[in-house]
């Protein structure tokens, strides 16, 4: 997912005393997830394989922290086979890390022949992640990869989450598609600990936190305004981005400064760092007529195209 405005209001440290909102939209990158019941063939009775291979005889001997809680959580005592693949790098702030869990926790249903809802899905993972795994995460990221889409997603002190699926015209939606651009830094973070150092940091920042809370509101209403530019979205960008990068002294450095004044100076009017900070991908709010600029600009960076997703996880295969 790239998320546009909010980020920070989704931690439960915020939204549990305050109201937090964010928009985010699912792309089209994903991770795949195999899963089946092993044979009973092997000297091991589970095989996980994403960039390590794990071969157990319990789910307790399982590294992968979402693949054994995930596991746990749904009762598997079954041998069970993995398999992972993505389309991008994790730790990069396109949510890599509650995807694979969200997908995980899919696929481990359709072993148990339970299709759940798309909200089931999400409090399940966010349940997973930040109750079992203990990860420093939102909540944003599980319920962006379950629901797909253009969404504002709000979060209350009664710790429900609402999902508004932004409706507007197609040519409004391809406009805001077309004028996004994405890079990659050339640098992956540990998001965790980076997170980690905001939260602390959360009840100390309520000023900068209820300003991106209603910069959130303002860019919701642009978006569903057909008469408002949407070059607004732009401008909204980089006014979150100014107040976001004084959250912690971990979120941005000299690298990232330079990358994102280079996106300016060339003429994206906004833009913001992706996920909790400190590398990963950025993303530019930049009209048609100044992208092949930007583009020569950072043409040290990875420049990586996409278009939006509308369906979230879903089983493309199951077998009886």
């Amino acid at each position: 997912r790239i998320s546009l405005f909010g980020g920070g209001t989704d931690y439960p440290i915020w939204y549990h005393r305050y109201k937090g909102s964010v928009i985010n939209i699912t792309i089209n990158k994903y991770c795949y997830i195999t899963a089946r019941y092993l044979p009973p063939f092997f000297k091991y009775k589970h095989r996980i394989r994403y960039y390590l291979h794990e071969e157990t005889n319990s789910i307790e001997e399982i590294k992968h922290p979402s693949v054994r809680e995930t596991a746990k959580f749904l009762n598997i005592d079954q041998g069970i086979e993995i398999v992972h693949n993505a389309d991008l790098p994790a730790r990069s702030g396109l949510g890599s890390s509650s995807t694979f869990t969200v997908g995980l926790l899919h696929a481990l249903y359709g072993l148990k022949r339970y299709m759940p809802t798309k909200r089931e899905l999400a409090l399940n993972a966010i349940h997973i992640e930040q109750n079992l795994i203990k990860e420093n995460v939102g909540s944003q990221d599980q319920t962006a990869a379950a629901f797909g889409g253009i969404n504002k997603i709000n979060f209350s002190k009664e710790n429900t989450i609402d999902v508004e699926h932004l409706i507007i015209s197609h040519e409004r939606i391809i406009e805001l598609q077309n004028n996004l651009m994405l890079f990659f830094t050339g640098f992956a973070r540990n998001a965790s600990d980076i997170a980690n150092e905001q939260i602390k940091m959360t009840l100390n920042k309520t000023k900068e936190l209820n300003d991106i809370f209603d910069i959130c509101t303002e860019g919701f209403s642009v978006l569903n305004n057909e008469n408002d530019s949407m070059d607004k979205i732009g401008y909204l960008l980089n006014e979150q981005w100014l107040i976001k990068r004084t959250l912690t002294t971990k979120i941005t450095n000299s690298k990232i400064d330079d990358i994102y004044q280079t996106g300016i100076k060339a003429g994206a009017l906004g833009g913001k760092l992706l996920g909790a900070g400190a590398g990963g991908f950025i993303l530019f709010y930049v009209p048609k007529k100044y992208q092949p600029k930007v583009k020569k600009a950072l043409k040290s960076k990875l420049f990586v195209p996409f278009r939006f997703e509308t369906t979230g996880s879903k089983i493309i295969y199951h077998s009886k």
